[in-house]
């Protein structure tokens, strides 16, 4: 369990407790909390539900102290050109430049930017090399290198292109009077960060498959490129016997691969939680308090609105991203999935085999594919 799920349990128990006793004072005397933070809890739990209730740190950053943008482009560059660097080193070769910055202001920039350790600079490096085909300078090979040497992968979601991996996962909602309950079937590649969301007033197998069907595979069949693998947990939407399973049923049908979450374990699914946490703070605890909804047509209208704005205007720190929107991030490294099929249609096609050779480039081009045709040729 980690330090947020401890603090919220905590909270969920003086509120539970005050509930059972029917009393306030007697639950907060045990529970250690005054009665001031119990009202504080309750107002937050009713308004924002469990994930109100996390540790949120009151710091508010000072705008006015920061560096001025042109000195703050300077150290994300470095950052990027010489990834080996320090805080320090990279203070005085900016300094050379002209461009006075304090060790520690240095660490401040790469903080914002998710780039304050060297595997973090690298991974920055890697999504640029993919992404823009840019040369790299002999310093960066070695960098590069050095980290090929050093690797050990623990725990981090494979990931290497668009299509390559996509999470899904349910998020309830909450229950509207007139409405009921409400399930958000949510679906996010983990490359791009690209989300897709589609709400329901059920939870179960069948809305689990319509939403791949109904958004996320026509998706990625208009860009020319195919979903390989989904990421889910191990609810009874996602898992069951493949014969009789509507969601198993429709992953076998369009030859993608499916892995399960760890027992217990759902930080496993990260990218789905984050983006939660995201959409309730940035949309629902606002749309909520805005508008009366009577129907899930009218949520789901205003969903994708938000969507829109989420995809194509806000900007993502994740990795991959860098400041870059999902949407772009995707166009910009949509290539790299075009290769990798490219590669697995060349497979069968032995390179001192002439007449193989011949068949393969006397077939249309990539964008003309069809992609469902193409799986079924190669499983046969």
């Amino acid at each position: 369990m980690t330090t947020q799920e401890k603090i919220i349990k905590n909270k969920l128990g003086v509120l539970e407790l005050a509930n059972m006793l029917g009393n306030v004072s007697k639950a907060c005397k045990v529970m250690g909390y005054s009665r001031d933070s119990f009202y504080r809890f309750k107002e937050l739990y009713e308004e924002g539900g469990e994930l109100a209730l996390q540790e949120i740190s009151r710091r508010k950053p000072i705008v006015k102290n920061r560096v001025e943008e042109l000195v703050e482009k300077a150290v994300v560059k470095m950052a990027i050109d010489m990834p080996a660097f320090g805080q320090l080193r990279a203070s005085n070769e900016l300094k050379k430049q002209g461009v006075v910055v304090s060790p520690g202001g240095v660490r401040s920039v790469w903080l914002r930017h998710d780039l304050e350790t060297f595997q973090k600079r690298l991974k920055a490096l890697s999504a640029k090399v993919s992404q823009e085909g840019i040369i790299l300078t002999d310093e960066q090979v070695a960098a590069l290198e050095r980290a090929k040497a050093e690797k050990v992968a623990q725990g981090e979601i494979e990931t290497h292109h668009p299509g390559y991996l996509g999470a899904q996962d349910t998020y309830y909602v909450g229950n509207i009077k007139g409405v009921g309950h409400i399930y958000q079937q949510t679906f996010i590649d983990t490359y791009s960060k690209v989300a897709f969301v589609k709400l329901y007033d059920r939870k179960n197998a069948l809305v689990a498959a319509d939403v791949l069907n109904d958004k996320i595979v026509p998706f990625f069949e208009q860009n020319d490129v195919r979903l390989l693998r989904v990421l889910t947990d191990r609810g009874t939407e996602y898992c069951g016997n493949r014969e009789e399973h509507e969601y198993q049923l429709y992953l076998a049908l369009e030859d993608i691969d499916h892995t399960k979450t760890k027992a217990k374990s759902p930080q496993t699914n990260g990218i789905c939680e984050r983006f939660h946490r995201t959409i309730q703070e940035e949309f629902y605890a606002i749309a909520f308090r805005k508008k009366l909804y009577n129907n899930l047509q009218d949520l789901q209208k205003d969903v994708d609105s938000w969507l829109n704005y989420y995809n194509n205007d806000r900007t993502h720190t994740g990795k991959y991203c860098y400041g870059k929107t999902p949407m772009q991030t995707f166009k910009d490294s949509l290539h790299l999935a075009k290769d990798k099929l490219l590669e697995k249609i060349m497979q069968p096609y032995a390179l001192n085999d002439n007449k193989k050779m011949a068949d393969f480039t006397s077939q249309p081009s990539i964008e003309g594919f069809n992609w469902r045709a193409i799986s079924t040729q190669s499983d046969s």
